[in-house]
């Protein structure tokens, strides 16, 4: 049986769905937000390359999530989740020329860190519909989180508007937060088992500590890319 396939009943006074993934899942979430190079790059002490370094990085994580999502584009618990909307490889790959040149893709090399998050999406979130489904939570709300503090961050810090910053904008979200709540409630209504919503739970905090991982590697290089 399919791992989306059997709902959990809910109890009286049960937190929403939604509402556990953000508490169990803070510890790891506040963890992350702690990484040395996001600090200083939001301060204006990473240079450009530094910046191009994390978008190339987080270009190759979106690349195996979107590839991985087709393959789920007529499940019927995960289609719901699929938005078009939500897509950010073309907003990337612009960041990147932006930043790098037309051949910039000659430049991005997955860092360990980076290929131990996608050998997670390709092996475990392409089997398994709830690890993608949390894999998708935490990408996107994200980005349509505190992606947007960064985005302004980073406007203020290096005086990019639209260009560089790309992949920080929703054209076709014109209420992030409506658009989020909509999100939420999906989660809270989808057919999963207490165990599911469990291993749903593991899998974000997991991946949280993939993109630490991430982060880790680029922070190995960070005299490099000083201002």
């Amino acid at each position: 049986m399919d791992v989306l396939d059997q709902a959990a009943p809910i109890e009286e006074g049960t937190p929403a769905f939604s509402a556990r993934i953000r508490t169990e899942s803070d510890a790891a979430h506040r963890s992350t937000e702690s990484s040395r190079f996001v600090g200083e790059l939001l301060e204006g002490r990473i240079n450009k390359d530094g910046y191009a370094a994390l978008l190339a990085q987080t270009y190759l994580v979106y690349e195996a999530l979107e590839r991985v999502a087709t393959t789920y584009a007529d499940h019927p618990v995960v289609a719901p989740f699929l938005s078009p909307e939500l897509v950010r490889l073309p907003s990337l790959a612009a960041d990147l020329e932006f930043l790098l040149g037309p051949a910039w893709r000659e430049q991005v090399t997955a860092t360990p860190a980076t290929t131990r998050y996608i050998t997670r999406i390709e092996d475990v979130a392409s089997t398994a519909p709830t690890a993608f489904v949390a894999h998708h939570y935490l990408r996107y709300m994200g980005d349509l989180s505190g992606g947007q503090i960064i985005r302004r961050m980073l406007s203020r810090a290096y005086d990019y508007d639209v260009d560089g910053l790309r992949f920080y904008i929703f054209d076709g979200i014109a209420k992030p937060k409506v658009f989020k709540d909509e999100y939420r409630a999906k989660l809270d209504a989808a057919p999963l088992s207490a165990d599911e919503q469990q291993a749903f739970i593991d899998e974000v905090v997991l991946g949280y500590e993939l993109n630490s991982g991430l982060f880790s590697d680029l922070e190995a290089d960070i005299d490099r890319y000083a201002v």
